[in-house]
C-alpha cells in the first residue's frame, strides 16, 4: 500500500539546501548515498522536510586508532621496533637482531 503523505511536508532539493545552509549538490549527494529519502512527484525529486531538519551528519575524518593494538616503539638508535620485539630492516637491506 502506498504511504500517505501531506504535500506540504515535501520540499525541493533547493529548499533543503537553503534550510541546511549547504549547496544543492550536497543535498543531491546525500540523496544519492541514501542518507536522505526522496520522492518523485511530477518528474521532480522532493525531500521530507522533517527528515532534512533532523538530519545528523556523520563525524568526518580519519577513524580513531585502535587502542587495543600495541604501538611500535622507537629504539635508542632511532629505528622502529615492533611490539613483538623484532627489528625492522635497516636502509641497506640487512637486519639487526632484536636485543
Amino acid at each position: 500500500m502506498a504511504e500517505l503523505f501531506n504535500p506540504a511536508d515535501l520540499i525541493s532539493q533547493a529548499e533543503a539546501a537553503e534550510l541546511r545552509g549547504v549547496s544543492r549538490a550536497s543535498i543531491n549527494e546525500l540523496v544519492t548515498r541514501g542518507r536522505l529519502r526522496s520522492v518523485v512527484v511530477g518528474g521532480k525529486p522532493y525531500l521530507y522536510r522533517a527528515e532534512v531538519l533532523s538530519f545528523e551528519p556523520d563525524k568526518g575524518g580519519r577513524p580513531p586508532k585502535d587502542k587495543s593494538a600495541p604501538a611500535a616503539k622507537k629504539t635508542a638508535t632511532g629505528r622502529i621496533r615492533a611490539s613483538n620485539g623484532t627489528s625492522t630492516k635497516k636502509k641497506d637491506g640487512s637486519r639487526k637482531a632484536a636485543k
